[in-house]
């Protein structure tokens, strides 16, 4: 590890036979300064995405009895162990997963049946370019198709055949549809979007959303559609908006309609979770539940600190586990979903925690007992200090045929029970005073689920005030009191009754759930592998990496390839996030999407500059008529030079000139 401009490089070894003969800088990072092709670099571009950046690493030196713990059996520590075995040539038998749960997956949750109800605690929203997530899931054996399919072309399947889309994204005044066709932002709230992608990341700690936006910003459609599909809070992170708008720019025009969305056929653990652990233990990886670790022992020599050992309880007991020299930790920071409360139809969640300290017996007992080791392990309370600000609840709904299902059909973009999509994504009523959405994805939600179920899930951002319908806030409500205010927000108030007969609701009250959004600085995360830990690697949704965002599987598995590939000293580079944000295309189309679809200031003097070019295919469509775009385009020189300007005549006889050279078939 050596450290560069205060940035953490991370190296890999590169003593094997084959391996390269420079060492390979494991977490890229497009952002640190200009890249180009010599002679002394033999890697692609920093952010290369595709076949050539799947090659298999040579597994390096194998040494007798490593062993590997992982500690957090969620997506993230899953993929470790992936990794450790694919890539590392690990033997599964040497790899050991703990876990305080009684269950894998983490917050990759989805448990229940008809009979009692299901619930899920969160859902997740998948994306093209989720590199590292399918990386892994092209070698997952699948959960239904045939052997020789992947995870992955069971996904592609279900989502070519049947593409994602919404017709009522945002919704008001009790049942109707809001206009959500533009982003619906004023030239003035375009340009805050536009400095914010142009502002250096240094510039942003502990910067929120509220204190850089106009509030005439956060109450546009943009905000509402941004806010309710991330689970971004007002008071919350400005970078992480910022690392979201560069990670999603390629989905912005799809941003209103969810057409850039693509979701599993199943919940997550039951997609995810499930043909994945049944893959690693077939290969003999160990899972050890009711084990909670709270902290690790480390022998420090100089700037090394090496894990010697791991403390924990097992079934409530003190042990101890030894790490030997050559061994290799990786280690869950902090937990979105800690301390879960749980409620139903008839009962409220009660939280154990407290507003500013999780306990002792606590995810994020671990985090904070190494956070008092050096300053590079981070500050957790950061992030675990201020339950009121990162708590929501959600409300999983099992529901039989009532006159919430008739609602439901008149939303939906498919018959709720032919297995297609339904709403294409969470509804979010604009005015209420919870921000509540609520969804259905494809049905059945559930492999045991019965014919005549549908499974629903509603949440809600602000947990402070109260309802419009039901005058309480929702942490204080039943679920009986949660549908109530739903059947209100969907204009069914009048039917309550014969909804609540045919539906079973659970609840999830989550202290810490959007935690990892919270105002932070440059520190407050340690890196994957923190600066002189010599065989420990930090994992999930609260350590830093180059540029990519947090509350996504993608993230989570990003942390757990970097973090193996750098403990086993691997000559592998994983890229940094997908280059999309710097494609022509995708600023130009994300340009016309943030002018409400309108063609942007100077789009008219690109087509007039490319229209007849190679490349006029980049442009977006315009709407106006050939007859008519020269003298658009002019307009537009014009509110730029000054009408009367020599530099506008110029311009003018220019533009002229390149077109018709264009259309000249000589040289």
């Amino acid at each position: 590890m050596t450290s560069m401009k205060g940035k953490t490089m991370n190296r890999a070894d590169s003593n094997t036979p084959g391996q390269q003969a420079a060492s390979v800088r494991v977490e890229a990072n497009v952002g640190e300064g200009f890249w180009r092709k010599s002679a002394k670099d033999s890697l692609p571009p920093p952010d290369m995405v595709g076949p050539y950046m799947r090659n298999r690493p040579v597994p390096g030196t194998q040494v007798p009895g490593r062993k590997a713990w992982i500690i957090g059996s969620g997506i993230a520590g899953l993929a470790a162990a992936f990794y450790l075995i694919r890539d590392g040539g690990m033997k599964g038998e040497d790899i050991t997963i703990l876990d305080a749960l009684c269950v894998a997956g983490g917050s990759l949750d989805g448990a229940g049946n008809a009979e009692d109800g299901y619930i899920v605690r969160g859902g997740r929203e998948m994306n093209w370019n989720y590199d590292n997530f399918w990386d892994l899931f092209q070698d997952v054996p699948a959960l239904e198709l045939p052997a020789g399919y992947s995870v992955l072309d069971e996904y592609r399947w279900v989502n070519d055949n049947d593409p994602n889309w919404s017709k009522a994204r945002l919704m008001h005044k009790q049942g109707q549809i809001r206009d959500f066709a533009t982003l619906g932002l004023s030239k003035s709230h375009q340009w805050e979007l536009i400095k914010l992608l142009l502002k250096r990341k240094e510039d942003l700690d502990d910067i929120t959303i509220e204190e850089y936006f106009s509030k005439s910003f956060l109450e546009t459609n943009f905000w509402y559609l941004w806010r309710s599909m991330f689970a971004f809070e007002n008071w919350q992170s400005l970078l992480e908006m910022k690392l979201y708008m560069h990670r999603f720019l390629d989905a912005i025009d799809g941003l209103t309609d969810m057409s850039a969305l693509v979701f599993p056929k199943y919940n997550q653990y039951d997609s995810f979770v499930v043909p994945l652990t049944r893959m690693l233990q077939e290969q003999g990886v160990k899972m050890q539940f009711d084990t909670r670790v709270q902290d690790l022992d480390m022998s420090e020599e100089g700037d090394s600190r090496t894990v010697t050992a791991i403390r924990c309880k097992v079934a409530g007991q003190e042990e101890i586990i030894a790490v030997g020299t050559d061994d290799v930790v990786f280690a869950l920071t902090g937990s979105m979903t800690e301390g879960t409360a749980y409620g139903d139809m008839d009962t409220v969640p009660v939280l154990a925690r407290g507003n500013k300290e999780p306990g002792e017996d606590s995810d994020w007992t671990l985090w904070q007992n190494l956070a008092k080791k050096s300053p590079v392990l981070g500050k957790p309370e950061k992030f675990c200090g201020d339950v009121a600000r990162s708590m929501w609840e959600s409300a999983t709904l099992t529901c039989k045929p009532s006159p919430l299902i008739d609602k439901l059909k008149e939303l939906a973009v498919n018959d709720p029970y032919s297995g297609k999509t339904v709403t294409g994504g969470i509804i979010t009523f604009t005015d209420s005073n919870w921000v509540m959405s609520f969804t259905c994805n494809r049905q059945p939600h559930f492999p045991d689920q019965p014919g005549d179920v549908l499974v629903l899930w509603v949440y809600a951002l602000l947990m402070d005030k109260d309802g419009n319908h039901v005058k309480k806030p929702m942490p204080a409500c039943t679920g009986r009191e949660i549908l109530a205010e739903l059947c209100y927000h969907l204009g069914i108030a009048d039917q309550l009754d014969a909804v609540a007969a045919n539906t079973k609701v659970r609840l999830a009250l989550m202290p810490y759930i959007t935690a990892q959004f919270m105002p932070r600085a440059a520190g407050d995360r340690p890196h994957v592998v923190p600066q002189g830990c010599t065989n420990l690697a930090l994992l999930g949704q609260f350590v830093e990496t180059s540029n990519d965002v947090i509350f996504t599987m993608e993230s989570s598995v990003r942390t757990a390839r970097i973090g193996v590939y750098t403990l086993l000293g691997l000559s592998k580079q994983v890229p940094d996030i997908s280059p999309t944000q710097y494609d022509i295309r995708n600023i130009l189309k994300g340009a016309r999407a943030l002018n409400n679809n309108e063609p942007f200031p100077g789009e008219r003097l690109l087509h007039r500059v490319l229209g007849n070019s190679y490349y006029a295919h980049v442009l977006p469509p315009l709407p106006d008529n050939e007859e008519t775009l020269r003298e658009r385009a002019e307009a537009e020189l014009s509110s730029l030079l000054g009408k009367g300007s020599q530099a506008l005549v110029a311009a003018s006889g220019w533009l002229a000139r390149w077109s018709e050279g264009l259309r000249d078939k000589s040289k």
